[in-house]
């Protein structure tokens, strides 16, 4: 059955809406206010309707797709390319049209589970900058008084009472207390981030997938939980060496003439999840007893980081499997080809 493609620019309250009368052959360009937008799609035949994926686009996704919708979310960068003129909600409405109706990988739409726990990761990121941030800044203030603190959050703790307790004999009270108040933050910024992980092991607990990509050596707490609410549906990759690719940590390649040049990573994706892969690769080749057959051949001849990076697309590649094929990971499997 052929669709009716709809192109959806959404926005805060005012929705664009790009399509083709099918009995009339129209070109129907129009807003649609935000409390409207469910109530227009509600009565029609089932359609292809494409999103631009950005804030807000999966909960759309997910209502459309209740109402027997076919929704696909397509980032930014695809729908950018079918935009030949000035941007305004029309023309965006209109190159998502177009977009909808090209071949390509549309985004996962993610559960709501699966946003809450990337919600956690977002907060966690931003209190671990703002820790950072708030730490720098000390050590820079106590230096303008000739107070040079050591490196390390631990040294630092261990350092300040004293420093303060010096300054305080020839600077005025209302700087000391100030210092001594940033100070008691950081702890305050630590149990929030504790608390947040906290959180995330309680759902570690409860979800399956999460509990069985955890089995694999390299992927801890913080790579379970993104990979699977990244992800999303797994089935939406074809294999392992696509979602690795969509990952970013596949060579990127160019050509011209029929040559193929490989060159470093692409680093496409989401750079989070593909920081938290390249960490727990290098922890397996730092802290491992027994990393493995097929790490200790690749660094007898290959560098050190080119090894990181292969042991973290072998990750991902296993992430997916397990996902995928609904089978605990079992370190003694070997993959066979078919013939």
């Amino acid at each position: 059955m052929n669709r009716t493609a709809v192109g959806v620019d959404i926005a805060k309250n005012v929705f664009q809406v790009h399509y083709i009368d099918q009995e009339t052959g129209e070109i129907v360009n129009k807003p649609i206010k935000r409390a409207k937008f469910l109530e227009h799609f509600a009565n029609r035949a089932p359609c292809l309707i494409g999103i631009e994926a950005c804030g807000g686009a999966h909960h759309w996704a997910r209502q459309l797709t209740k109402m027997g919708h076919e929704v696909k979310l397509m980032p930014g960068e695809f729908v950018k390319a079918f935009n030949v003129r000035n941007k305004s909600d029309a023309a965006d409405a209109r190159a998502i049209w177009l977009a909808v109706q090209q071949p390509g990988k549309p985004v996962a739409v993610k559960t709501e589970m699966q946003q809450a726990m990337l919600g956690l990761h977002r907060m966690r990121q931003q209190l671990l900058k703002f820790r950072t941030m708030q730490t720098n800044s000390l050590r820079g203030l106590l230096t303008e008084y000739g107070e040079v603190m050591s490196k390390g959050r631990s040294k630092l703790d261990k350092e300040i009472p004293v420093v303060l307790e010096r300054l305080a004999e020839r600077l005025p009270a209302v700087i000391i207390d100030t210092f001594r108040e940033q100070w008691n933050g950081l702890a305050k910024l630590d149990e929030q981030v504790a608390q947040i992980e906290r959180r995330m092991r309680e759902w570690k607990k409860e979800d399956k997938s999460v509990k069985a990509i955890g089995e694999i050596p390299g992927v801890g707490l913080l790579t379970a939980t993104a990979a699977v609410a990244m992800m999303g549906d797994p089935k939406a990759f074809s294999s392992g060496r696509e979602f690795a690719a969509w990952v970013g940590i596949v060579p990127r390649q160019t050509g011209s003439g029929g040559k193929v040049n490989l060159h470093g990573i692409s680093k496409r994706g989401d750079t989070y999840l593909r920081t938290l892969l390249i960490h727990g690769a290098r922890s397996v080749l730092e802290h491992a007893k027994e990393p493995g057959e097929w790490v200790e051949q690749m660094k007898k001849r290959r560098p050190k980081n080119v090894v990181v990076v292969a042991l973290a697309n072998k990750m991902a590649r296993t992430i997916w499997a397990v996902l995928a094929h609904n089978r605990p990971y079992r370190k003694d499997y070997v993959s066979v080809n078919p013939a």
